[in-house]
């Protein structure tokens, strides 16, 4: 989007003012389509943090995580976890991945998340 989506922006501040994490979403960034639950910057951060210290071969990178969540200001960003790629009907990663979204790249978005069965 040249100009973000204003009520996708105040969805954004509401989750980084620590409302809820439950608010499920479903965007189009880049031609892919993204599924699952926002989380507060500072949340989806330490998360990120935690899981690449537990890696053998990726835990140096946990440090560039624990920096300082951005407060002030309109939300720049979307902080998914428990979220997936959607494909076909496949959700890559199956049990969620985390992944963050500039606001400006959603083309298209929509409240829940898309599930998909294989029946």
């Amino acid at each position: 989007m040249s100009k973000p989506d204003e009520l996708l922006t105040d969805v954004a501040a509401l989750v980084e003012s620590g409302h809820s994490n439950q608010m499920s979403l479903t965007v189009v960034a880049g031609g892919a389509v993204i599924t699952g639950r926002l989380a507060p910057e500072s949340v989806w951060r330490q998360r990120v943090s935690e899981v690449l210290a537990d890696s053998a071969q990726l835990s140096e990178f946990s440090a560039a995580f624990t920096g300082t969540a951005r407060k002030e200001g309109t939300p720049t960003h979307l902080h998914f976890h428990v979220a997936r790629i959607l494909q076909g009907a496949v959700g890559i990663p199956e049990t969620g991945g985390m992944y963050r979204v500039a606001i400006e790249d959603v083309s298209a978005w929509t409240m829940g998340d898309f599930s998909y069965s294989d029946h």
